[in-house]
């Protein structure tokens, strides 16, 4: 079965039904080890909107107060970590190299053109991280 799941969020309703499944998921997993990633976004609005690099961190926390509170409530262990980069990309990086056994990332149901124009994190990590992936709508 799996021992380490990546659960990616970024505080959205989104993230947290992913995080919602993880937790029934892991309850039925005693060994299990969970990991959830939060990517910090490099681009110029994140500097702009946070140009105060302590409220950056809190508001960061913040997004992922909720998650974390999924957690406790159920008596799960978990680790928080956060990574700098693009977030589709960053995610796998961080999956394949730290040898994960599933990642689980919610979907925005963004429409086609959506898609095309933007881009789906939950897509680009499905086709490449090297370990499952189960996407929550």
């Amino acid at each position: 079965m799996f021992k380490k799941l990546l659960l990616a969020t970024d505080g959205s309703e989104y993230a947290l039904r992913a995080a919602e499944k993880t937790v029934e998921m892991a309850k039925n997993m005693p060994e299990v080890t969970i990991h959830i990633v939060y990517v910090v976004d490099n681009s110029k609005t994140e500097v702009l909107n946070n140009w105060n690099t302590m409220g950056a961190q809190e508001k960061r926390k913040e997004k992922i107060k909720p998650t974390e509170e999924k957690f406790k409530e159920a008596h799960i262990d978990y680790k928080v970590e956060f990574l700098r980069g693009e977030p589709g990309p960053s995610i796998v990086k961080h999956a394949n190299e730290n040898n994960f056994d599933m990642v689980i990332v919610g979907s925005r149901g963004r429409n086609r053109l959506q898609e095309l124009v933007l881009g789906s994190v939950s897509h680009k990590v499905a086709k490449r991280v090297e370990c499952a992936v189960m996407i929550i709508k």
